[in-house]
């Protein structure tokens, strides 16, 4: 089949991100070596401004699988780049369970819930071992405000996080649990492909309860909507291993959403 960028208006708006101890390693980074460069720093920038950037974004960190990167309360200082790895973000719901907001892969930005009152929202919890850049916030604006290019880029960010909510709540709002299940495969095909991978081949990270959680859905409806794509021939389930036999299927599916 061939691999092509999945864009949908549902999967477009589901895009999708206090410095304390991790494990691992702090380590010296540079942008302007790193090949995820254009995917978390804005493109256009002098090598003097890339050399600036660098001596910002100063360190990376390691973060072993199921440990968190911040917690809720805790005091906000940076923002993080995913360098590898994938990660998720939950809330605590009123009767004790954890609430999956987002999950966030390499060359996304995490940690941007601490802006609006200097203290994180949510736990960012790594779903495998993965590594981050740290970004500390203070040192960002100063520099955005003398780079225009960087400036605009932090915007564009922001933007994409409260589209990506909006998204959330018309996801949950309107779609039946197809629609839902269709929209968040097709959304992981496109952003995976952008980095350079398969369109068409998704090792899922997360659980099914996860997942459900995320989509607002109990884990035996993804169960059983995932064996019904399955039946369909629209893909291929092996656990946690999926493949996209039938991307216009799925297509289809989401798009229905705007037809009822």
């Amino acid at each position: 089949m061939k691999e092509i960028p999945v864009h949908t208006p549902a999967t477009d708006l589901l895009a999708g991100s206090a410095l304390q101890p991790i494990d691992g390693k702090t380590m010296k980074v540079a942008c302007s070596n790193c090949n995820l460069r254009e995917l978390c720093m804005p493109v256009g920038l002098s090598p003097e401004e890339l050399t600036r950037i660098d001596d910002v974004v100063a360190t990376r960190r390691k973060v072993k699988r199921g440990a968190t990167l911040f917690r809720t309360g805790e005091i906000f200082e940076s923002l993080f780049a995913i360098r590898t790895g994938f990660f998720k973000t939950c809330i605590m719901s009123g009767d004790g369970r954890d609430q999956v907001t987002g999950f966030q892969m390499a060359g996304e930005i995490i940690g941007l819930d601490g802006i609006v009152s200097d203290r994180h929202t949510c736990d960012a919890v790594a779903l495998e071992d993965a590594e981050v850049c740290v970004m500390p916030f203070n040192r960002i604006g100063e520099l955005a405000r003398e780079i225009n290019a960087l400036q605009h880029h932090v915007h564009r960010i922001m933007s994409r996080e409260i589209v990506r909510e909006h998204g959330v709540m018309l996801l949950l709002g309107s779609m039946r649990a197809e629609e839902r299940v269709a929209a968040f495969l097709l959304n992981l095909a496109q952003r995976l492909h952008a980095r350079g991978f398969s369109g068409s081949e998704l090792v899922l990270r997360m659980t099914r309860e996860e997942i459900g959680s995320y989509l607002g859905m109990k884990l035996e409806t993804v169960s059983r909507t995932f064996s019904k794509f399955a039946e369909d021939g629209v893909i291929e389930v092996r656990q946690r291993h999926v493949r996209i036999l039938n991307i216009s299927a799925l297509q289809s599916i989401v798009n229905q959403q705007g037809c009822n």
